[in-house]
């Protein structure tokens, strides 16, 4: 039976991300869809603010079918084909993100994100509703580089090393 420190660290834990890449040719590159977060503290951002679809699993889910269900919830598309692990990467924040990747393309500008609701501006007592990724684009792996959070990095040279080998 545990006490209430145990309880207050269990909550303080950080959760397990999931999430996938998907990946085209074009030209002989590998590209990858990126999404940029939505709402009011990511507006302003752009270099090292793109990450790659994905989200927090629920109690005893699966990570490849969180990673499915936070890709269609993030891009209104289903994720199909065949999938190659990508392994995981930590966040600072402590959180870890396992990820897969898929071949397959899309339109870009039309994705239809899921919302979230927060109080904005702050302390105003205003509720407002916002798109959990305001965007989406495909990058090359050396402009992904430069676009993407440093955490996720690693996932487009894991994804190429895959792709060379097969």
């Amino acid at each position: 039976m545990g006490n209430a420190k145990d309880t207050d660290y269990t909550e303080r834990m950080p959760k397990a991300s999931a999430g996938l890449v998907m990946y085209r040719m074009r030209g002989g590159e590998i590209e990858v869809l990126l999404v940029h977060p939505g709402g009011p503290f990511w507006a302003k951002k752009d270099a090292g603010a793109w990450f790659i679809p994905k989200g927090e699993a629920k109690a005893d889910e699966d990570l490849f079918t969180a990673a499915k269900r936070e890709f269609a919830e993030e891009t209104g598309l289903k994720a199909e084909g065949r999938f190659l692990e990508l392994g995981s990467v930590k966040h600072k924040s402590g959180k870890t993100i396992t990820a897969w990747a898929f071949e397959d393309d899309c339109e870009p500008g039309s994705i239809k994100s899921n919302t979230f609701t927060m109080e904005w501006p702050p302390r105003s007592g205003k509720q407002q509703e916002f798109p959990e990724v305001d965007r989406a684009a495909f990058y090359t792996i050396s402009a992904a580089r430069e676009k993407m959070h440093p955490a996720e990095l690693e996932f487009l040279g894991r994804l190429t090393m895959l792709l060379r080998s097969d």
